[in-house]
Formats: structure tokens, C-alpha cells, sequence
């Protein structure tokens, strides 16, 4: 059996408090409960990774590519990306959750993902266990 990383348990905990403030503070997000705020930084998380996941892809083509076309298209893509990844959210929460949960529209959603993503980095950062004098290195390990 494969076990979860931390970091991962980690960022889902960082999604439910920024989603929890969101709804306390942003009346267009919604969620009748804890229980549902839970499962939605869950999915969240899910679809984030997948989308960070395909953006990199996409980069990785971007830096590879070597005429002007394929660099167009593949900024084309990954701007398609970072703007349908909105929508997809929000037709996933509509779909899995109804009206019991409500992230608002593509502004309000954009905001909730850009503090999501921020938190999720600032988190990591901090639990990162680094020696005193050097930079804390980027990456997915967290030390709890």
C-alpha cells in the first residue's frame, strides 16, 4: 500500500483554513459545513496537482520548443490552462458538492486558488527544515 507524503496532508490542512476564511469572510464562497469544507480542499487539491502537473508539462514543451510557432502555441496553451482551470473548479465543485457548496465565480475562484497556492508555498516554507545560513530549497519535502 501506498502512503500519502505529509506534504501533502499538510497542504490539505492549509486549503481547509484558507477556504474556512474564505467563507467567513468572501459571501459569494459557501459551504454548509465543515465536513463539506474538508472534502472541497480535498478535491481542490486534487485538481490543483493535476493542473500544476499539466502547466509543467506545458513548460517543459515551452523550453524545448525552437521555432516561434511552437513557442506561441505552447504559450497559448498554457494560458488556456491557467484560465480553463478556473472553470473546471468550478463546474467539479458544482457537480460534486451542488449548492451546498459555492466557491462564486472566475474572480472569486481565481483569488481562492492564488491564496491557495501562496498559502500551500508559505506553509512549505516554513516547515522546511533548513541548516542556518543557506536557502530553503524548493520542493515537495516537509519535515514535521
Amino acid at each position: 500500500m501506498r502512503r500519502i507524503h505529509p506534504t501533502h496532508v499538510v497542504d490539505v490542512f492549509a486549503y481547509v483554513t484558507v477556504l474556512n476564511l474564505a467563507v467567513e469572510h468572501v459571501p459569494a464562497v459557501i459551504s454548509e459545513g465543515f465536513t463539506l469544507s474538508l472534502l472541497t480542499a480535498l478535491l481542490l487539491k486534487i485538481a490543483l496537482e493535476l493542473v500544476l502537473i499539466i502547466k509543467q508539462r506545458i513548460l517543459g514543451r515551452m523550453r524545448e520548443a525552437t521555432t516561434r510557432t511552437a513557442k506561441v502555441v505552447s504559450g497559448a496553451a498554457l494560458w488556456t490552462v491557467a484560465a480553463g482551470s478556473k472553470f473546471v473548479v468550478l463546474e467539479l465543485v458544482d457537480i460534486v458538492f451542488g449548492d451546498a457548496v459555492s466557491l462564486g465565480g472566475f474572480f472569486s475562484v481565481t483569488l481562492l486558488i492564488v491564496t491557495l497556492l501562496l498559502t500551500r508555498s508559505a506553509v512549505r516554507h516554513l516547515l522546511t527544515d533548513t541548516p542556518a545560513g543557506q536557502p530553503a530549497r524548493p520542493g515537495p519535502s516537509v519535515s514535521i
